[in-house]
């Protein structure tokens, strides 16, 4: 039989072998491409296992950048510069009287009663035109001068012996301020020493510029040890004096407490502060702790707390807290100004509600607001917050904010339960404020005595001028004394806390810990407790009265 061309068997293999041959190279090609195109593949998948590394590094950086910005902008607001208001205003208001119809009410200065020195002036000798001069009037000018003198003095002291036990016995004048003779027997004054003193721990000058002004002002050429010395022995004697003024703050009923950095012999201590309506005890300690803030006010103090937040302080279980304001809104608005647009609405919310409760206290201040209507309104302002600490954030920095207000929940709002409490813890930066000056002049203390010195001279100085009394007075007193326990009398006495019988506030709903204190009923503080927070203070750079 025969077989059409086509369909030849030597003709049909070579076909089949072709085809075969095609399939094989096509098979090739994909396989290539296929590996092609898995190379490219892992390189696609190893690229973006980089990227996501290189993402989550800048996350972390960027977390990392915004702790260190957020850092430094809390230790430029405690060490280094924090007198600085920020930016200036765009258009401020000229300094100085305004001219015309708003000058304001005239004042002037008291004329002197009593003049130590009359001193003609009489006119020239002729007028700039070469007339002659007629006196018409006679226009009295006061001048208030320091005369810059200095004068020697000399005790004759007698000196006897008891014919009954053979003991010696000199005399004492109130003005002399030691009984050394012999080598010691030219020694400076009170008032020389208690200026020196003054301006060394009042006015934080180092002790060569107050030896300066000294010799410049009034010719009195001094050492920087013998100022030192001076320091020490003021201290001395007002010790007695200091752990009285501890005592008082202890039975204080409200105290404002803080601490700042300090230096002791070139390593870091703590100067402690704690202010009451009458009282201001400093100490410096080697800690932060709670065993330091209970040295100051004992660790079973039941009266009330204004502080800063700090963790330590609520180891007080027996006191009533209030976290200071001022602080929780200078941080909203700093973390605001540095955030995005959509982290900065968390910190601006928390500062509209803080804000919220300040002005419910002012109305209430005013009298526009009832105690009851108080108490209804700072529970709903409660209830506001703890809506918004429910709502979940993205941003680190608003994720910390969010931890501090729930752990400063129960303690926000103090202020608005018990009227007359401040809001913030003022009176204790002021307090620091001109310790703080005086570390920016001579760094700290360069031995534990020095430092001991700085405790109490800086208490009994500033206990002083809270009470009206005259620093350089309360220092001669110290100087003249010839008793090492002498208290003086800025001790106040010892008196109970009032006890109130207004009616219990609403009960708070969504706090997780009650709110303790000495009471559990409201109350308002007395008048004289209320002196310390009566001036007006600043907060969020705007004057605010707090006054009951």
């Amino acid at each position: 039989m025969a077989w059409p061309k086509s369909f030849h068997p030597a003709g049909l293999i070579e076909k089949l072998k072709q085809k075969i041959a095609s399939l094989q190279q096509q098979w090739r090609s994909t396989r290539a491409e296929n590996e092609r195109l898995r190379k490219e593949n892992e390189q696609l998948r190893q690229e973006q296992g980089r990227l996501r590394g290189e993402r989550e590094r800048l996350r972390e950086e960027n977390e990392r950048l915004k702790r260190q910005l957020e850092e430094a902008q809390r230790a430029n607001k405690r060490q280094a510069a924090p007198f600085s208001r920020g930016q200036r205003k765009a258009n401020p208001r000229p300094p100085g009287r305004k001219p015309g119809t708003a000058y304001g009410q005239h004042y002037r200065k008291t004329i002197p009663q009593q003049v130590d020195q009359v001193i003609a002036v009489p006119l020239p000798a002729q007028c700039g035109c070469g007339g002659a001069l007629k006196v018409e009037k006679i226009e009295p000018q006061y001048q208030h001068e320091v005369v810059r003198k200095t004068i020697w003095r000399r005790f004759d002291i007698a000196v006897g012996r008891c014919r009954r036990c053979g003991r010696r016995v000199q005399g004492r004048d109130p003005r002399q301020t030691s009984d050394a003779l012999g080598a010691a027997a030219v020694q400076l004054g009170p008032e020389a020493l208690a200026l020196a003193v003054r301006m060394n721990k009042g006015l934080g000058m180092p002790h060569g510029d107050v030896a300066a002004v000294l010799q410049d002002g009034f010719g009195l050429r001094v050492h920087r040890s013998t100022i030192c010395r001076a320091v020490e022995r003021v201290a001395r004697r007002g010790q007695a004096t200091w752990h009285a003024l501890r005592e008082a703050a202890r039975r204080s009923m409200v105290n404002a407490i803080d601490e700042t950095g300090w230096r002791v012999e070139a390593q870091l201590r703590w100067l402690w502060v704690a202010v009451s309506e009458q009282v201001t005890y400093c100490d410096i300690l080697p800690g932060r702790g709670f065993e330091q803030a209970a040295s100051l006010l004992g660790e079973n103090y039941d009266g009330w707390l204004t502080h800063d937040g700090w963790a330590v302080y609520y180891k007080f279980l027996r006191a009533g807290h209030q976290s200071c304001m001022a602080h929780l809104l200078r941080r909203c608005r700093d973390m605001a100004a540095v955030a995005s647009a959509s982290a900065s609405r968390f910190p601006l919310q928390v500062k509209a509600l803080l804000e919220k409760g300040l002005a419910l206290r002012d109305r209430f201040n005013q009298g526009k607001l009832s105690r009851h209507g108080l108490w209804t309104a700072t529970g709903r302002l409660e209830a506001q917050l703890d809506r918004l600490l429910l709502r979940p954030v993205r941003d680190s920095a608003n994720r910390r904010l969010k931890n501090h207000l729930w752990r400063e929940r129960p303690y926000l709002f103090t202020f608005l339960y018990c009227p007359g409490l401040d809001a913030t813890n003022n009176a204790a930066e002021r307090a620091l404020r001109p310790l703080v000056v005086a570390r920016k002049n001579w760094g700290g203390n360069r031995t534990q005595k020095g430092a001991r010195a700085q405790a109490i001279l800086t208490s009994i100085l500033q206990t002083a001028q809270q009470q009206g009394k005259k620093p350089l007075e309360v220092l001669i007193a110290l100087l003249v004394g010839n008793d090492q326990g002498k208290i003086l009398d800025l001790v106040p006495r010892t008196r109970e806390i009032p006890q109130d019988s207004s009616p219990a506030p609403p009960p708070r709903k969504g706090v997780a810990c009650d709110l303790r204190g000495p009471s559990k009923t409201e109350f308002v503080l007395p008048p004289e407790s209320v002196a310390l927070y009566a001036t007006p203070k600043s907060v969020d750079g705007a004057l605010v009265s707090v006054q009951p």
